[in-house]
């Protein structure tokens, strides 16, 4: 089923484009590798609003060595009492590295705000510092992308609608995100704040209209490629061995271990 009153991108045409967006990223990958470049993308929206779905279509072929996901719980109490933005820094990539943000330094813009988990003061911080953090990670040559992924009420609603009758994504579903429904205004309030502050033209937001989540998908991808200078860099030239010649190995009777019965016989 999708979206309520949501025009869908045709199924064929996004899995097309898709997979030649993805083969795009793996280029961009080893272009980053190659070049020791640094690269972090940042995924920020209300809940439901389509960035975990992305976030999953952007790494499916990548290599888990070179881009990684940071989704950071909530902090400890030890990391309350730290400056606010060190426990991001440690995960910032080193040279050859991407490091996609699963919402970020911006929880404090947004949730903690609306949801009342900061102080007055530490909000009011964080709009002053965020844009000099921002300017420091780009004057030091990391590669800044944001993207605010926008999504409308009755579509949200609908999603956690969906959620909360399908098992499968259940879990995805928490008494938080329920809050957000009544919070909608003050959200709304939080991120038009929060893009006044650190909508900066050395590290600037990128809405990507969410309603369609195929369409979100494919419009966040290829504006992220569009945005790298990445070029293509040659593979190492690779040659398949011959299987050297058995020197007498025997494989050891197969009832010494313990194999997982086969299920898919039954089926």
């Amino acid at each position: 089923m999708g979206d309520t009153n949501v025009d869908r991108l045709p199924r064929k045409t996004y899995e097309k484009e898709l997979l030649r967006l993805q083969a795009e990223l793996v280029k961009l990958q080893e272009w980053v590798r190659a070049e020791r470049a640094r690269l972090v993308i940042v995924f920020e929206g209300r809940d439901a609003a389509g960035k975990g779905g992305t976030i999953q279509r952007v790494t499916e072929h990548l290599n888990p060595r070179v881009a990684r996901i940071a989704a950071l719980p909530a902090p400890t109490e030890r990391e309350r009492t730290q400056w606010y933005f060190q426990r991001y820094v440690e995960h910032l990539p080193a040279a050859g590295e991407i490091v996609l943000f699963d919402r970020s330094w911006y929880n404090r813009a947004g949730v903690e705000h609306v949801m009342g988990f900061c102080t007055q003061d530490e909000y009011q911080r964080f709009l002053r510092q965020c844009p000099i953090f921002e300017r420091m990670l780009v004057e030091d040559g990391i590669r800044l992308r944001k993207y605010w992924f926008s999504v409308s009420d009755a579509v949200q609603q609908e999603r956690f609608r969906r959620r909360l009758e399908d098992p499968l994504r259940r879990w995805k579903l928490s008494p938080m995100d329920l809050e957000s429904l009544s919070r909608w205004e003050a959200y709304s309030r939080a991120k038009d704040a929060m893009f006044v502050h650190t909508d900066i033209p050395e590290a600037p937001w990128n809405v990507v209209e969410s309603d369609d989540k195929r369409r979100a998908r494919l419009n966040m991808i290829a504006h992220l490629l569009g945005s790298v200078p990445y070029q293509e860099v040659p593979p190492p030239v690779l040659e398949l061995p011959e299987r050297p010649p058995s020197t007498g190995y025997e494989r050891p009777p197969r009832d010494l271990q313990t194999f997982v019965p086969d299920h898919a016989a039954g089926l």
